[in-house]
């Protein structure tokens, strides 16, 4: 009987699910007057507008590139790479950066591909240009900056050459003043033991949830800067260049949303000049909270602790750079 009375107390303290959905359903019913007042409110509709935009113009992009970088993650062999790229690492770092703008794939796939690239015997200054600009200058990321700034072609140049120049550069640092003992090597294959299938369909899964956990949350950023923060405020960011280009690239590391979207929310950030939202489109898909995280996992703490932040700063130099040039 003592058993029995401590299992019911215990079943007690766990909510049902559908009984938490009513619960909900009937405080909506009852607050149905305060909740219509709320929706009704200038201040929502404007924030609900730009939400529902830039969630719809990103969603199909982030889907398409889900499903390519999965593709390539699961059916391209790493020792594809070892094959194509060349032997000198002076000259297989362009190589491998140039890679990444015919092979998409997510931040969160370049981070275990670029991880299976040095197990596989791939030079790792290589290994991490490629890392750095698969998902900042794939097909699909420039096809949705094409789409985000229709009436500012020459975006779509800026982020391709500032993200290359990037990546090269800091695969060159990392050749030549990086110490094999700041990487850890990555311990094992990320779809050992399953199968194809089975490893497509997990990796489109994760990065799904993953990518577009992401862009909900950028998309509500987005809103709410549009929306919340007094325009006073955003103006006087974006009227310094410097502090604009500054904050929208700390704006792109604390957002941490999946490349195939960012051009979208950087597009609704209109009170900003296009180089400033170039630096959030070069830094955002480079390092960011998710990117930091993983590297860490797959490389060690030495190395993240090295590699991002100087990543972050050549980053905002060659987007203010670019940007001075083409924008």
């Amino acid at each position: 009987m003592a058993t029995t009375k401590e299992e019911v107390p215990r079943r007690g303290r766990h909510l049902d699910p559908p009984l938490l959905l009513t619960m909900l359903l009937v405080l909506a019913v009852v607050a149905q007057g305060p909740l219509r007042g709320l929706l009704s409110a200038p201040v929502t509709q404007s924030w609900m507008t730009v939400f529902v935009a830039v969630v719809v113009q990103a969603l199909p992009f982030l889907v398409i590139g889900v499903l390519l970088s999965a593709a390539i993650a699961v059916f391209v062999p790493a020792s594809f790479f070892v094959r194509a790229l060349p032997k000198r690492p002076a000259l297989a770092v362009p190589a491998a950066g140039v890679a990444g703008v015919v092979l998409p794939g997510c931040e969160c796939a370049s981070v275990p591909v670029a991880g299976a690239l040095v197990r596989r015997g791939v030079t790792p200054a290589a290994a991490l240009a490629f890392l750095l600009s698969a998902p900042a200058i794939n097909p699909i990321v420039l096809t949705a900056t094409a789409v985000a700034f229709p009436g500012n072609p020459e975006m779509v140049l800026a982020r391709l050459v500032a993200s290359l120049l990037v990546a090269c550069a800091m695969g060159w640092l990392w050749q030549g003043l990086g110490r094999g003992e700041w990487m850890r090597p990555p311990e094992r294959p990320s779809y050992e033991g399953r199968g194809r299938g089975a490893a497509f369909w997990g990796s489109v899964r994760h990065d799904v949830m993953h990518a577009g956990g992401f862009l909900v949350v950028g998309a509500m950023a987005a809103a709410t800067l549009k929306a919340v923060v007094p325009a006073s405020w955003l103006n006087a960011a974006a009227d310094n260049p410097a502090i604009a280009i500054l904050a929208l690239a700390v704006l792109a590391v604390l957002l941490s949303i999946c490349s195939e979207a960012d051009a979208f929310v950087a597009a609704s950030l209109t009170q900003f000049s296009l180089t400033s939202r170039l630096a959030f489109l070069v830094v955002g898909p480079m390092i960011d909270l998710k990117l930091f995280a993983m590297q860490t996992a797959t490389f060690g703490r030495a190395f993240a602790l090295r590699f991002a932040p100087v990543t972050f700063a050549l980053a905002i130099l060659v987007s203010a750079l670019v940007g001075a040039v083409l924008l």
